[in-house]
């Protein structure tokens, strides 16, 4: 769920937040409450959509993606950065007959040395952590055309996660040919110094909460912004997707990345755009999917754009 308000600094970079956060308190009920009818949904929609991976083309990072889409609204559901990014499909063999693809081909998937994955529950993770950061060390190929965004990976200090692995799962989600670099124009390349244009971090929910309120979201602990710069990435998130998604939880890393990215590139929520349709990565999928089958990309495996109508 994404809530945002954002004014633009430039044409191709979001400066202030998007946050899925709007109104949390008042809706976790209702949110959470409804798994049972997301995971009923779940089903239905992953044999809709099928769960295969297409070959990113071409880049080091796990594929080249072409896909950045211009901007398209910023709506906002809450103050300002984007909430959890429902971005895992399930991953699986097989072609579907037709539907989106949603496991990130880039991005390993199952067997990450991400020992906190396995078998995780809410009671597991941590709710706190000190708040400084270990930076993915090394540096990838750029993935796209035009001026490559440079970007940081992070992870906080203490938590059962690799920085590595985290980084080369992201490597893998930007570059895959269905994510923002599809639209021609935009690209990215992740750097471990230096000057950069936004950063991925996996936080705590509370350091999380604490990043995202300083631009005056409220996260609840539960979810993923982009303010700034921060792309902020829930451990909760990271780990435990949500219902529709918790089949495959690495596909939904990358409907998070997918999300807050675009939120940072300077798109806005949309809905969905039809019953059986793709759910677009732009579309607050946490809330519910509204008839649209899962999917995690900005872009289908022909390169056409997934979208709905924009929605506050």
């Amino acid at each position: 769920m994404t809530a945002h308000k954002a004014t633009p600094s430039s044409a191709r970079r979001r400066r202030s937040g998007h946050a899925h956060a709007r109104g949390r308190r008042a809706r976790k009920g209702s949110l959470w409450g409804g798994a049972a009818a997301l995971a009923v949904l779940c089903a239905a929609g992953f044999a809709a959509a099928g769960w295969t991976s297409a070959d990113a083309g071409g880049a080091s990072a796990g594929g080249r993606s072409t896909a950045s889409a211009g901007p398209s609204g910023s709506a906002a559901s809450g103050p300002a950065s984007s909430g959890p990014t429902a971005g895992t499909a399930g991953a699986g063999s097989g072609t579907p007959p037709a539907g989106p693809s949603t496991s990130p081909s880039g991005s390993p998937s199952g067997g990450t040395s991400d020992s906190a994955t396995a078998g995780s529950s809410a009671s597991d993770i941590p709710a706190s952590g000190p708040g400084t950061f270990t930076t993915a060390s090394g540096s990838s190929a750029k993935v796209g055309r035009g001026t490559a965004l440079r970007y940081r990976v992070d992870v906080e200090d203490g938590l059962d996660l690799s920085a590595t692995d985290v980084a080369r799962q992201v490597e893998g989600i930007l570059g895959d040919r269905r994510g923002w670099t599809a639209d021609g124009r935009s690209a990215f390349q992740r750097v471990s110094g230096g000057t950069t244009d936004f950063v991925v971090r996996v936080a705590t929910p509370a350091t999380v909460d604490e990043i995202c309120g300083q631009y005056g979201l409220d996260t609840g602990g539960e979810v993923n912004c982009n303010v700034a710069d921060n792309v902020m990435v829930n451990l909760k998130r990271w780990l435990l997707a949500t219902p529709v998604y918790a089949r495959d939880v690495t596909a939904y890393r990358a409907l998070i990345v997918n999300h807050e990215v675009g939120h940072f590139l300077g798109h806005g929520h949309v809905g969905c755009p039809g019953p059986g349709k793709p759910a677009p990565a732009m579309m607050q999928q946490i809330k519910g999917m509204d008839g649209c089958v899962p999917n995690v990309w900005p872009y289908d495996d022909q390169g056409r754009f997934l979208t709905g109508p924009a929605v506050p």
